[in-house]
């Protein structure tokens, strides 16, 4: 296992669609260890493999608390098959460090997906479960948290970020 490098916005990797997984092997798992411990180091509830620059249909999400055991869940190939109700969701992203915004999505999501030994699934989720599904997938299609706000909270977005990165260590 390893942590890799969470690529950060604007770079124009985060916009490449993943392309599905023929098969979950043992490359595929390593990818997902990997993922897993990237996310867990960031630290993080969910990370999608175009972050780290791998443009595949996978994402992973633990949305545990800190006083509860881990519960990692590993999509690949995610569909998700019905959306339900609104709610707003103050979000976070490991491709925008310091950023968190008000976004509008499903209450109720039912998600389809292999799991990281390659067997099939259905889950229904609400809460921040259904959030963090949501948001992770929209990473397999291209689609940032940016795309989700006005235009002023574009512009305040990209600000945070452009601090975020100066500020960072080398």
């Amino acid at each position: 296992m390893a942590i890799r490098e969470i690529l950060v916005y604007p770079d124009p990797r985060l916009r490449e669609p993943g392309t599905p997984v023929e098969r979950v092997d043992d490359e595929i798992r390593r990818l997902v260890d990997d993922m897993a411990e990237t996310m867990y180091a960031a630290p993080g509830v969910g990370l999608a493999a175009p972050q780290i620059g791998v443009a595949r249909r996978i994402f992973v999400i633990d949305v545990a608390g800190e006083d509860e055991p881990s519960n990692l869940r590993v999509f690949v190939n995610p569909e998700i098959t019905s959306l339900e109700g609104t709610q707003s969701y103050r979000e976070g992203c490991l491709s925008f460090p310091g950023v968190n915004e008000e976004i509008k999505r499903a209450e109720r999501v039912r998600v389809r997906a292999l799991d990281a030994s390659g067997q099939p699934f259905e889950l229904e989720a609400d809460g921040l479960l259904a959030v963090a599904i949501q948001h992770e997938n929209d990473h397999l299609d291209g689609v940032l948290m940016i795309d989700k706000v006005t235009p002023l909270k574009r512009r305040m977005m990209s600000r945070k970020v452009a601090r975020a990165r100066e500020e960072a260590p080398a």
